[in-house]
């Protein structure tokens, strides 16, 4: 376990954590298959994936509410995997909060250290330090109920944080908050990681949050990791078709791979890439962001000919619908910069994109 002095001058322990090939199951489904992670001190880690994809049962895992039928779980190389919650020392905050509403905001902050016996002295100064660093202060006396959701949200991460605990493990802690309050929380979230330096376990269905959020994202389906990327590397370079679908939008082409040149679905040749040397059935995905559309000179020779047949205005955005002569589905994204130019339904276009911008996928 490390001791790192915090931004704000004080120091807070820190731990890693290590899952060695955890499975799960329910009866005869699985819910966690052989997953393997590790999470390094101080470092922001999101567990990523649709309801059902095992992120929430390998959280509770972590924490001790649920036991695996296999592997282990290690805190700073020590296994804990078969400690009861309460010896692990962890941080665990839930969607509902969990806070306890005949006590006030310092009372339910105080509690974890009232159980460990603190010094009645230690206790309240601990608790003023950690309202003011939420910036609950002010709100001390105040019960749940007297408190919208984002304020109750503060009140169980100070509950979670007074005790110094190494780890703080995150479950869906948004899920329950309106869109606006969400992206504003998860602000306030990454600055609190910043300056309190704890390790931290996310989950979330959100691929927003955890792209915003976190360090490193560990995509989960059907109980197995899938990739675990840094945010712009999970979004540019996706492992797998399930990865690409899943963490924002992607225009997926078949293609044939033959001698170093990919063809569409109709045979035509695709725009230049690297494509690979083997001859084989893949596909490119390439993000709407990243489709261009031109007209006139600007059209090459090898870039999927066709025209607009939708165009939906989204605000900072333009989405254009791109059928190839072919009939080819492609979309693209373009921001509103300069919106007086742009294309309209039923203008002859090119689709094309640059070699970087792609990702062949051979699964």
């Amino acid at each position: 376990m490390l001791m790192r002095t915090n931004l704000s001058g004080t120091d807070v322990k820190t731990g890693s954590i290590a899952l060695h090939s955890l499975q799960k199951r329910y009866g005869s489904a699985v819910a966690v298959d052989d997953v393997s992670l590790s999470v390094s001190p101080g470092e922001f880690i999101s567990l990523l994936g649709p309801s059902g994809s095992g992120k929430t049962t390998t959280l509770m895992m972590i924490a001790g509410f649920e036991q695996p039928d296999s592997g282990q779980v290690l805190l700073d190389e020590k296994d804990i995997t078969r400690l009861p919650p309460h010896r692990r020392e962890l941080g665990v905050i839930f969607q509902n909060y969990a806070l306890f509403p005949h006590m006030t905001v310092a009372e339910n902050v105080a509690y974890p250290l009232r159980m460990r016996r603190v010094a009645r002295a230690e206790v309240e100064a601990r608790v003023r330090r950690i309202l003011d660093q939420v910036h609950l202060g002010a709100l001390a006396s105040r019960r749940p109920h007297q408190m919208s959701g984002g304020q109750q949200q503060r009140v169980a991460i100070a509950r979670a944080l007074v005790f110094d605990p190494p780890v703080l493990l995150l479950d869906e802690p948004l899920g329950a908050l309106d869109k606006k309050l969400r992206e504003h929380l998860r602000s306030e979230i990454k600055t609190l990681h910043k300056e309190v330096g704890k390790t931290m376990v996310y989950v979330t269905h959100d691929q927003d949050e955890a792209l915003a959020m976190s360090d490193q994202v560990a995509v989960m389906h059907e109980g197995r990791i899938r990739q675990v990327s840094a945010p712009q590397d999970l979004y540019r370079r996706p492992a797998d078709l399930f990865v690409a679908s899943f963490v924002g939008e992607v225009n997926l082409i078949p293609v044939k791979l033959k001698s170093g040149i990919a063809y569409g679905p109709a045979g035509e040749k695709l725009p230049a890439a690297r494509w690979p040397d083997a001859d084989r059935d893949a596909t490119v995905c390439v993000r709407p962001e990243h489709l261009r559309l031109d007209t006139g000179a600007a059209a090459s020779l090898h870039a999927i000919q066709g025209r607009i047949v939708g165009r939906t205005f989204v605000g900072d955005a333009t989405i254009f619908e791109f059928r190839s002569d072919s009939g080819l589905q492609l979309t693209s994204k373009v921001l509103n910069i300069s919106i007086e130019t742009m294309l309209d339904v039923g203008d002859v276009c090119a689709a094309s994109w640059n070699a970087n911008d792609a990702t062949i996928l051979t699964e």
